[in-house]
């Protein structure tokens, strides 16, 4: 068993930290959550450009008895994505020798540093609403969404030839949630059986039109009279984020760094001593870069 010294507790602090960063991180995510994510462990900087891969299209050839195929040369798609957004969140903790005694503490601190970065990733991609220029945009400016609105939106994808085993998201504003929670379709156990009790008792729009419906606090708005409010609709394929591991610091600095990792998202954990308040800070950050990638796979749904 190896000794304990300054430095195990250092990186056990660390390693700590991380633990608790990345489900917090993930759990505050919704558009984050439903998006095509392109993690690597490889190590990048501000700035770099990530190719992500599109699939080709082919065509079927009726191949007539005697005959032969016919060679296609399919080009395979690319969409590059910049990584140009670090994000990061930091805070100190004057005495972390608490922080280890007492785990909901470190969680207390954690907490809205975890809460900073889901919410800036949140914003990137459903900023990227006016990137769908494929498919015209469904509904008005300033007007309650309505279900041949939802409708409309739906057929949009259909008809850009989404597949129909892709799952399709709708993610709205509070207020647009709670315009298609009165939709009395949708709201009444008469008419939409369970589903409908569930919207009128939970609250709980669950799924309209083939659309599995999430809300958010950071869907965009333009415009004010009247005020538009951009909320989207799309397939997981419409929108990329990758995201790649920060670099360590340099040895001897007085940083240890430790990685949090998980499936296709990772984030970096700095620890630091700050002389001039006699408290260790820590810094949560990630490296990220959002993006189109099908360009059809998504439509503006106004209202």
């Amino acid at each position: 068993m190896g000794a304990i010294t300054s430095s195990n507790v250092a990186n056990a602090i660390v390693k700590l930290v991380a633990v608790d960063a990345l489900p917090a991180l993930m759990g505050n995510l919704v558009m984050g959550n439903l998006v095509n994510r392109d993690f690597e462990p490889s190590l990048a900087q501000a700035g770099d450009t990530v190719n992500v891969p599109i699939p080709p299209s082919l065509s079927a050839n009726n191949i007539a008895e005697g005959g032969t195929v016919v060679t296609q040369n399919p080009s395979l798609g690319n969409a590059q994505i910049v990584l140009n957004t670090h994000a990061e969140a930091t805070f100190q903790i004057p005495d972390v020798t608490k922080v280890l005694a007492v785990p909901d503490l470190l969680r207390l601190y954690m907490q809205p540093a975890v809460v900073a970065l889901a919410e800036k990733i949140e914003t990137d991609l459903l900023s990227l609403y006016s990137q769908f220029t494929t498919n015209l945009p469904v509904g008005t400016s300033g007007t309650p969404i309505t279900e041949a609105v939802v409708d409309a939106a739906e057929t949009a994808l259909f008809n850009a030839k989404l597949p129909g085993s892709a799952p399709k998201y709708l993610v709205v504003d509070g207020s647009t949630y709670s315009q298609l929670r009165q939709i009395l379709r949708f709201s009444e156990f008469r008419t939409a059986g369970e589903a409908g009790l569930r919207a009128l008792i939970d609250g709980n729009v669950g799924k309209i039109k083939d659309f599995y419906v999430f809300r958010s606090q950071f869907v965009p708005k333009t415009g004010s009279s009247p005020v538009t409010t951009n909320n989207i609709a799309f397939a997981k394929d419409a929108l990329g984020l990758v995201v790649r591991r920060l670099p360590q610091p340099l040895p001897g600095t007085g940083a240890i760094a430790e990685y949090a990792e998980l499936g296709n998202f990772g984030i970096r954990v700095l620890m630091t001593y700050q002389p001039n308040t006699l408290a260790q800070q820590f810094t949560v950050d990630v490296l990220y870069g959002a993006a189109v990638l099908r360009n059809g796979f998504g439509v503006q749904v106004k209202s």
